[in-house]
């Protein structure tokens, strides 16, 4: 068997070509065989048949490099949640914009490793840029303002929790009960105190329970306030906790993860006022950015925040190679090696600029505060709270949260459509995520009509449950 080309190598942009090409056409006639946001059948139904095409994973000889790919990649499409299908609505789980795609598959060609300049030297200078440029939109008024690429919103929390750490020994955390499950996992992974949770009964930080709880503990205290819950995309009242962890003189970590983009939207960025008085900051652009994951980001007021986490490798950044000018990237992650995730991002920024990533936001909200109105006008259907981002709560009335959860799952083994769940208010609610901006009206009546349609099925009798 010939050695196969090198996507990096001076034939690789040829060889790339009708491989990509066969990507291309195995999506598109896999997502239309698959013809709804989900394959249809459960796990009952996708698992057996994605292993009956895809085994043996590993043969004792290979196929057709073009066979192999077709094969894989309409496997994984046909059993696919295509998040940009408009009744795929359950998570923060976008459909990532073209341009960021094909961007992230020239990472992918070229490889840069984040962990050293001699493997990255353009890479790395982009990063660098692209960093300090979002770390200055959270942090405007600050001299230096710095960020790091991430994993995801989860790794930007634990590194929030371990630098505070650092500057202040085993600090206690305070968060509320809205506070994404990753800062308790954080607390546990550093060997810190199990946080301090304090009530969100209106779906939000409760600050009568904070101030008591910031009186009543003495150690080192961070608080970890939200913006744009996982359950209701609800956001913290910010600059009042920050107020307050003034006042007590407490640490104030924000994960901005959902809501952090909205500082790009002039109509919506008064939301997260108060976002560059925290200590350190989440956000995740592969939510309301719209990038492929992943594209997190966790910024800090002041680069020298970052500090603690710098490590040798002699290997890596030898200190003669640092003093004669080498950027030493050890420092800009707990990861070793990683992918220029920066590029995408940065792409995206450069094509559409903030107006361009305004109006998504823009579109995306208003698209979730029109699905709330068709809800609260439908007398079958009760509505939760109007969206503070783009996640919409509701539920059939009278319904039981046994229907609840029932009508979520049967729509979602027949492949009609993709929501969530949240339980709050001591219910359990049907969760639409919305982030696709080409979802129409037209879309959101498909969708309530399909829950209302399956409501009266299961009232009668006529199905499962």
């Amino acid at each position: 068997m010939p050695i196969p080309p090198l996507a990096g190598s001076t034939n690789g942009p040829a060889a790339l070509r009708p491989l990509i090409d066969t990507v291309l056409t195995a999506l598109h006639d896999a997502a239309h065989r698959r013809d709804g946001p989900l394959p249809a059948g459960g796990p009952d139904a996708v698992t057996p048949r994605t292993r009956t095409t895809t085994h043996p994973v590993i043969p004792d000889h290979g196929t057709d490099p073009h066979d192999a790919l077709r094969t894989l990649v309409t496997a994984l499409a046909e059993g696919a949640a295509d998040p940009a299908h408009p009744l795929c609505a359950a998570h923060l789980h976008t459909p990532p914009l073209a341009l960021a795609t094909a961007a992230d598959l020239a990472a992918s060609a070229l490889n840069p490793s984040m962990d050293s300049w001699d493997q990255a030297p353009a890479a790395s200078t982009l990063e660098a840029d692209i960093t300090a440029a979002l770390a200055t939109e959270i942090y405007p008024h600050h001299p230096s303002p710095d960020a790091l690429v991430t994993t995801g919103g989860t790794e930007a929390n634990q590194l929030a929790l371990l630098l505070a750490r650092e500057r202040n020994g085993p600090v206690q955390t305070i968060c509320a009960a809205n506070a994404h499950h990753s800062i308790t996992r954080a607390t546990w992974l550093l060997g810190l105190p199990t946080p301090v949770v304090i009530p969100a009964p209106t779906g939000v930080m409760d600050l009568t329970a904070l101030d008591e709880a910031l009186t009543e503990h003495h150690r080192p205290l961070l608080v970890t306030a939200t913006a744009g819950t996982t359950d209701t995309g609800q956001i913290d009242p910010l600059a009042d906790i920050a107020d307050l962890c003034t006042t007590h003189g407490a640490e104030l970590h924000i994960d901005a993860a959902y809501g952090g983009p909205l500082l790009f939207s002039p109509t919506h960025r008064g939301k997260v006022h108060g976002l560059d008085r925290a200590h350190s900051v989440t956000l995740d652009l592969h939510k309301l950015g719209w990038q492929p994951a992943s594209a997190g980001i966790f910024a800090v007021p002041h680069r020298t925040h970052l500090h603690a986490l710098h490590h040798r490798a002699s290997y890596l950044n030898a200190d003669d190679d640092t003093e004669a000018g080498l950027p030493d990237l050890l420092g800009r992650s707990l990861r070793t090696t990683r992918r220029p995730d920066a590029l995408k991002i940065a792409v995206t920024l450069k094509a559409l600029g903030r107006t361009g990533l305004a109006d998504l936001i823009d579109r995306t909200i208003a698209t979730a505060h029109h699905l709330a109105d068709l809800i609260a006008h439908t007398p079958t259907l009760d509505l939760y709270d109007r969206p503070t981002i783009s996640t919409v709560l509701f539920r059939p009335t009278d319904a039981d949260d046994h229907t609840v959860a029932t009508i979520r799952r049967t729509l979602l083994t027949r492949g009609h459509a993709v929501l969530g769940r949240a339980h709050t208010d001591d219910r359990l609610w049907l969760k639409a995520t919305l982030l696709n901006p080409h979802t129409t009206p037209d879309d959101l009546r498909t969708l309530l009509a399909l829950v209302t349609r399956l409501t009266t099925d299961l009232a009668e009798g006529n199905t499962t449950r």
